[in-house]
């Protein structure tokens, strides 16, 4: 997800990309923000384990906010952004991975209301980019695919690209990868030192589809590179360790008529697709984008039931509460639910909402909030 001018990603949890256009006094104020919000997000931790993989950790009071932690806390006290749930089978267990900062966070439940964590899973050595240092991680995902357990996400970097634009926000190199585990808790590898994706595209929130029982990255090219963001699928190797052909785009951000074009730079933002199969055969695709009430989700529709489309957008978007970056995912009772975060900047959280395929649409039933009536 973004936020201004183009929605940039992160405001809380991803301060680096908001202090890529800021001037030394904002980012002053933002860099409290975050620390602020860490203290928030964090409760105080009855015990710690230091789990994340290679690289050392911030450290001092910075290094206290993102320790691992065994405490039970209720959903609504979570603080937490691009929330991902894995309803993982094997295990019973509920896992629900967010970014923090330069590495990803897992909490997990049994029953959705009550989570323990959060802890550690990845964090990514210094030269994972070889040469080009990871400042951040955004937007991670766990998906299970033939026995083991994948990391999507994406790295940022401020590596510049040659060709720049006047007035304009920097060009970085900036891709979605995939890493490999036997376990949900880690440890994670990555498949190369670069993205999985091209790495002269700007891409980011990539997420998995398997199709024809063929395995595709659906991800979004991003609106910094090409000003018209768009939402592209890429076919993968059958190990999901590389790429295996050409990106394809799907539609562009300003195919949706509830997508609000930046004020300042003219772009169309696009973030946090995620694919459903409806029981009518349709395929439904949730993703985000600046809206005019704020951080909106939609839906687009591909009544083939294919990922090639065509692609439809529906007018009324899903949620448009300044709140995005969601997921669906399905409870062990066999429950549709979404999981998004909102609001759209500090004291952002995770809110998971009962929904329904309609056999036409997916639409929101009600929120869930892991309280008893």
């Amino acid at each position: 997800m973004h936020s201004t001018p183009c929605l940039n990603k992160n405001l809380v949890a991803a301060l680096p990309r908001l202090l890529r256009t800021s001037q030394p006094m904002i980012q002053a104020a933002l860099f409290g923000v975050l620390a602020a919000t860490a203290i928030q997000a964090q409760p105080a931790p009855t015990s710690t384990n230091n789990t994340g993989g290679a690289g050392g950790a911030p450290g001092g009071g910075f290094r206290r906010m993102m320790e691992d932690s065994t405490n039970i806390v209720k959903l609504s006290s979570i603080h937490l952004r691009d929330v991902c749930i894995l309803p993982d089978q094997a295990t019973k267990t509920y896992y629900m991975v967010g970014p923090g900062f330069r590495t990803v966070r897992v909490y997990t439940s049994e029953d959705l209301a009550n989570w323990q964590g959060p802890r550690t899973i990845f964090r990514p050595p210094t030269n994972i980019w070889d040469n080009i240092p990871v400042v951040n991680i955004w937007a991670p995902e766990m998906h299970t695919y033939h026995g083991k357990y994948y990391l999507f996400l994406t790295f940022d970097t401020r590596n510049r690209f040659p060709e720049q634009w006047r007035d304009w926000l920097p060009r970085v190199t900036r891709g979605s990868q995939i890493l490999a585990s036997d376990s949900p808790v880690g440890p994670f590898t990555p498949f190369a030192n670069h993205s999985t994706l091209p790495v002269d595209m700007m891409t980011l929130d990539g997420t998995f589809w398997v199709e024809d029982g063929v395995p595709y990255m659906v991800f979004c090219h991003e609106c910094v590179q090409i000003k018209d963001g768009t939402v592209e699928s890429v076919r993968l190797k059958e190990d999901l360790s590389a790429t295996d052909g050409e990106p394809k785009r799907l539609f562009n951000g300003s195919d949706a008529s509830w997508s609000k074009k930046s004020d300042e730079y003219g772009c169309h933002v696009t973030d946090g697709p995620y694919l459903y199969k409806g029981k009518a055969g349709r395929l439904y695709m949730i993703w985000t984008s600046g809206g005019y009430t704020g951080y909106t989700t939609g839906i687009a529709i591909s009544d083939s039931g294919k990922l090639a489309g065509p692609w439809r957008q529906q007018a009324e978007p899903i949620y448009a509460k300044d709140g995005g970056h969601g997921m669906l995912f399905t409870t062990f009772e066999g429950r549709l639910m979404m999981v998004l975060h909102s609001p759209n900047g500090p004291g952002a959280r995770p809110h998971v909402f009962e929904m329904e395929d309609t056999g036409q649409t997916l639409r929101i039933v009600r929120e869930f909030t892991g309280e008893t009536p």
